[in-house]
């Protein structure tokens, strides 16, 4: 079984604030499949470096707005 990621984030509640946009439709702009997006919204899985950058400027926002790591 696969450990979760200690790598949390606020990309649901962004997506939500976003007109709503749709995990497919966030997929989409990024260039990963909506089985990822939901993968990483859950913390299943830490997204590469640049598809973190991707997430955040597509949500218009800056990566510590959207990826939080624990420093302990």
């Amino acid at each position: 079984m696969a450990k979760p990621t200690r790598v949390t984030n606020r990309i649901r509640q962004l997506r939500i604030d976003q007109n709503a946009m749709t995990q497919a439709e966030l997929a989409e702009q990024v260039g990963v499949t909506r089985q990822t997006v939901n993968a990483i919204e859950k913390g299943k899985y830490s997204p590469s470096l640049e598809v973190a950058f991707l997430i955040s400027r597509v949500l218009g926002r800056r990566l510590e707005d959207v990826f939080d790591y624990p420093l302990d």
